[in-house]
């Protein structure tokens, strides 16, 4: 049995929910069309890069949907998705822990570098993603 079929619709949501969002999260910091486009491009690029569960979950099925309305809206959905997602992995794909948090944290750093660099609004945001991927001690 291939390991993500043992994660349910609502757990792959979950992982897409996280990733997705923590790239919303910091292209949101510095907003504009084009910066939105370039950081969107940069960050699909590591998305896709995966491997293994994590791969099969991030490039397969629907889009999350994710709030609009605010910065603060958005991380009220996305950081807890993004600890939610760690605790999955934990359980249902050890391996694949690993490689959640190092494709999201790409992926948002590329995100962040993708438009005339890395602001420090950026990099705060990153350090808030890089918490909610940490498992609770």
């Amino acid at each position: 049995m291939i390991m993500e079929q043992r994660l349910t619709a609502e757990e792959r949501l979950t992982l897409k929910t996280g990733a997705f969002g923590a790239v919303v999260l910091v292209s949101n910091v510095e907003p504009g069309v084009l910066a939105l486009v370039r950081e969107s491009f940069a960050a699909s690029a590591a998305l896709a890069d995966s491997s293994g569960v994590v791969k099969a979950v991030l490039t397969s099925g629907p889009l999350p949907r994710l709030p609009r309305d605010s910065e603060l809206e958005i991380e009220s959905v996305v950081l807890p998705a993004l600890t939610r997602a760690v605790a999955i992995l934990r359980e249902k794909s050890p391996p694949d822990v690993r490689t959640y948090r190092e494709v999201v944290l790409a992926a948002a750093d590329q995100a962040a570098g993708a438009h005339r660099g890395v602001t420090p609004r950026e990099t705060a945001m990153i350090e808030r993603i890089r918490g909610a991927l940490v498992e609770p001690v």
